[in-house]
């Protein structure tokens, strides 16, 4: 894979963000032309200042919204292969500002394909999120063939985001040999998550505070995965129907079943590895606050990935929660971060059986 990507001019919206600086970290590695278009960080701290990125890429600042500034980045570095990540990504965010994240997250998916229709992409990928599916309650994951509606402002605009992706795609794209995708990825954790209204990020502050945990909906289930899980689908799939236009299309890429867990489950395993580690005694308590509806049973069946690109989970949820528990006790030391995320990239790929 990293002779692929090697000297590939690539267009990432959305790299300041968590999965954004992961992703980056990725392609930085494998040589890849990396230019960045996004926002400033939204937290402090946040991980791609405490990764140094902008050393390593050409980075703009700039708003997804801003059609004009887009044509001025694609003209300027024709970029063969665009990931689209940026978006205003919150649940209970969508509900205090709905304008603002309809604007966001479907004008700027017009945006980047008018922008990808003008130019000499070959490759493209719209990331958007298992919230797209109308969701029912049903113990079944959803498949890639159910119907797209989701229920808050944030879930709803992704759904758009998808299916403005599609009729470019139909419309535009396929008569210029633009190979296009969409991936529906689930709930990620990760080392450098600092996000508001996450649970991993809330047990991170915690654990750097000495306080307690709160969890607000301990019931709830989820599809959670390790950052890297997706990021690496995402770069398959790029790879793939950059090679050959019969793996376009739209993925699922979440966990297996036995790693959609529980909120409490999660948290459970956070502290347990956390307190062995460092021989605290973080614990959690259940404090709803009355906020906004969020869905309490989600799922994503993944089998269709499994079928076209033969992958499979590479570390499992406990493994997951662990390798998050490990980086963030590394940033409370003061360890250089940008150096053992880079040693966890690695450790990943070599248990990786398909990269």
């Amino acid at each position: 894979m990293d002779k692929f990507f090697k000297n590939k001019n690539i267009l990432l919206t959305g790299h300041t963000g968590f999965k954004g600086s992961w992703l980056t970290s990725i392609l930085v590695k494998y040589g890849a032309n990396v230019t960045g278009y996004s926002l400033n960080p939204s937290s402090n701290p946040n991980l791609y200042e405490l990764l140094d990125l902008d050393n390593d890429i050409n980075s703009v600042i700039g708003d997804i919204r801003d059609l004009n500034m887009l044509k001025t980045i694609f003209y300027d570095t024709n970029p063969s292969i665009v990931i689209h990540m940026a978006a205003q990504p919150i649940v209970r965010e969508s509900y205090k500002n709905p304008l603002y994240t309809y604007q966001t997250n479907v004008m700027g998916t017009v945006n980047i394909c008018e922008c990808i229709r003008e130019s000499n992409v070959k490759s493209f990928l719209n990331v958007t999120t298992d919230k797209v599916y109308e969701n029912t309650g049903k113990n079944e994951g959803y498949s890639e063939y159910e119907k797209l509606d989701g229920y808050d402002p944030y879930s709803n605009s992704k759904s758009c985001s998808e299916i403005i992706t599609h009729s470019y795609n139909n419309s535009f794209f396929k008569e210029k040999n633009i190979n296009t995708s969409t991936a529906r990825a689930g709930n990620v954790i990760g080392g450098g998550d600092f996000a508001k209204d996450r649970i991993v990020p809330d047990c991170v502050r915690a654990c750097i505070n000495n306080e307690d945990i709160i969890i607000r909906n301990p019931n709830s289930i989820r599809p959670y995965q390790h950052v890297l899980e997706p990021l690496y689908m995402y770069l398959t799939i790029i790879k793939k129907q950059y090679e050959n236009s019969e793996y376009a299309g739209y993925y699922n890429v979440g966990p297996d079943d036995e790693d959609c867990i529980t909120t409490k489950t999660l948290v459970d395993i956070f502290c347990s590895h956390y307190n062995k580690i460092t021989n605290n005694n973080i614990k959690w308590i259940n404090k709803s606050d009355n906020g906004p509806h969020e869905a309490t049973f989600l799922k994503l069946n993944n089998q269709k990935i499994k079928d076209v690109f033969g992958w499979r989970p590479t570390w499992n949820i406990k493994e997951a929660i662990e390798k998050t528990v490990e980086w963030t006790n590394a940033y409370i030391n003061n360890e250089d971060m940008k150096e053992y995320t880079s040693n966890q990239i690695d450790e990943y790929q070599r248990r990786n059986h398909y990269i």
